[in-house]
Formats: C-alpha cells, structure tokens, sequence
C-alpha cells in the first residue's frame, strides 16, 4: 500500500533564531556545528541565512559558550 499523500503530513516546524550580537565574540561554534548550514558569517557574527531549514536541533543554543543564540519553534499563527 502506498503512503498518504504529501498534504496529509504534518506540518513542516519553522524555527525563529535569534541572535544577540553584542553578545557574541564570533568563535564560529554555532557555524561549525549547525547540520544544515542555517548559519553563515556575515562579517564577525553568524547570521541564519537559511532558517527555513533549521530542523530545530538545538546544537547552536546548547553549544554557544556566550548564550548569544536562542531557537524557538514558530507556530502557524505566528506568521507562515
């Protein structure tokens, strides 16, 4: 039997990033350990130049030494 069609899947997450430049020194941590490249150096901090593909894993926040870095599940009210 074949699988249900793709809109009967649940919704795709959409991930917020925030990030605090003043508080962050630039190591590249959050770069580096992102799995699927959200984020990019843009200058001396890392701007997420693809949110639209953060899987919400959490390794950026859990990993910043400066807690510069904050990931929040959007919900669909919120703006799609």
């Amino acid at each position: 039997m074949k699988e249900p069609a793709a809109s009967s899947r649940e919704p795709q997450r959409k991930a917020e990033i925030r990030i605090k430049v003043e508080w962050c020194k630039g190591c590249g941590i959050c770069v580096e350990l992102c799995p699927k490249g959200v984020l990019e150096f843009r200058g001396s901090h890392p701007v997420a130049v693809r949110p639209q593909d953060c899987i919400l894993c959490l390794d950026c926040e859990n990993h910043c030494p400066d807690f510069a870095i904050t990931v929040e599940e959007k919900s669909d009210e919120e703006g799609s």
